[in-house]
């Protein structure tokens, strides 16, 4: 989906997963500059989203605007980012020249039968390094760099994920709210229904105390949500820096579904994680590292030239000295030793990072196939038919054909199950985020490739 059509959608439209507005969201900046060497954030002030009014109803991509721009833990990311450009410019640098000047019997006027000659020499010397140690240096540095920016990008993704995560709570949290109060509605319904019956006589007064009981239950439920959602709106809005919220509600539809492609496609996906590209990365920064060791064997050398100045002979003589350390007792052992220990890490660190992922993959998609199912058989079966019990044993009772108790148990019994519906479609929401979390891209992308992929067989055939 690109930027132009993601901007003529109506603002109650909510995506199907975040990252999708990750894409959109992001990828003119992305092309047109380094996002890496300048942070997303950055780029994001000149759109027209940087002037988002916060006092607004807000969408999700709203909301990861609000973030990107303001969010602090990613700020101090990107100051990382640039804080080792400056080690990459520093580990290019020749070592500086050195300069010194000797003055040998400087006494000598003091002691005339002294036989001693004076002279002072002024040096310049250069160390130079051999091996190849400065492209080693230069070439840790930019692996050194490339890291932070994958560090960069892993922290942006989880942010994003969470600010999805706690859109889809308040989301949740206003349908919660807007059911607990047609539920107080519907139980004042019953109070005054429960009335009538008592005073015609139709009805033991104890219904009409009954009623009343569900009344207050009620009206707690309504209250305890109020709170609950308030709890979540704060949650959201510290994300982007804000601990008082200023926006009205959040805009969105829960009951927007995906395609869910197969689990191989999506294991496919798992190496353009962050995380993952992170731990290759590491592995060729100890790589990197353990070069420089290899090459601190080799000496280097110290070339110095200058002139001597004979103070009694009045001469001038030019000199030249040339420094080879002797590599007898110190071959750099412990430190190779050490660098070739971390690179062993860093490769299991990686296949132990590869594992993780595959692990939290299998798992989210194998409750998110469990949530799909759920959310069908509570909208095709379970709930239509809670509302059709409730309204039969509702009109029963006023009829006089069902007892009170019959007619609260359906109610009940309708109420229950709306509020997991809603659990249950907060609940696909979570696990399609976390899913384009580890996966680092939408999953509507991935459906749409196999669907692609299946047309062009069917074509062939």
């Amino acid at each position: 989906m690109n930027l132009n059509l993601l901007l003529s959608i109506p603002r109650r439209w909510i995506p199907n997963g975040f990252l999708i507005l990750i894409l959109s969201c992001t990828s003119q900046a992305i092309a047109e500059g380094n996002a890496l060497n300048t942070p997303l954030e950055e780029n994001l002030e000149h759109s027209s989203s940087s002037q988002l009014d916060e006092k607004n109803d807000l969408t999700l991509r709203d909301v990861v605007h609000l973030m990107l721009q303001n969010n602090p833990e990613l700020a101090s990311f990107a100051k990382e980012v640039r804080a080792l450009e400056g080690i990459k410019i520093q580990a290019g640098k020749f070592r500086n020249p050195e300069l010194a000047i000797e003055s040998e019997d400087i006494n000598a006027n003091a002691r005339p039968d002294s036989r001693a000659a004076q002279f002072t020499t002024i040096r310049f010397s250069q160390l130079i390094e051999l091996g190849g140690k400065r492209s080693a240096r230069i070439n840790a540095a930019s692996i050194g760099q490339e890291l932070a920016d994958r560090n960069y990008e892993s922290k942006r993704l989880e942010l994003i994920a969470r600010v999805a995560n706690m859109f889809i709570k308040v989301l949740a949290g206003q349908e919660r709210l807007q059911l607990a109060k047609e539920s107080i509605q519907l139980a004042q319904k019953v109070v005054s229904s429960a009335s009538k019956r008592v005073e015609a006589g139709k009805a033991p007064p104890i219904e009409e105390t009954k009623a009343k009981l569900a009344f207050s239950t009620a009206g707690i439920e309504l209250e305890q949500t109020k709170r609950d959602l308030v709890a979540a709106r704060n949650q959201l809005s510290l994300l982007w820096g804000n601990p008082s919220p200023q926006f009205r509600k959040v805009l969105g539809d829960l009951e927007s579904r995906v395609v869910i492609p197969n689990f191989g496609m999506l294991e496919q996906r798992i190496h353009e994680n962050p995380i993952v590209l992170y731990s290759i990365k590491n592995v060729e920064q100890y790589e990197a590292l353990l070069e420089i060791e290899k090459l601190r064997r080799i000496p280097d050398i110290t070339i110095g030239a200058g002139v001597r100045r004979y103070t009694q002979a009045d001469e001038t003589t030019a000199i030249v000295n040339v420094s080879i350390p002797i590599p007898l007792f110190d071959l750099n052992q412990g430190n190779l030793q050490a660098a070739n220990q971390r690179v062993g890490k860093a490769i299991d660190e990686q296949s132990a990072t590869d594992l993780q992922l595959r692990s939290e993959l299998t798992r989210a998609y194998e409750a998110l196939l469990a949530a799909q199912n759920e959310i069908k058989v509570l909208h095709d079966e379970v709930l239509p038919g809670a509302r059709s019990s409730f309204d039969i044993a509702s009109k029963g009772y006023e009829l006089g054909r069902f007892s009170f108790l019959e007619m609260l148990d359906a109610q009940r019994t309708l109420f229950q199950n709306q509020v997991l519906y809603i659990r249950a479609l907060a609940n696909y929401h979570r696990l399609i985020n976390e899913i384009e979390r580890l996966i680092a891209s939408p999953i509507d992308g991935v459906a749409n490739q196999l669907i692609s992929i299946r047309s062009n067989k069917d074509h062939e055939e």
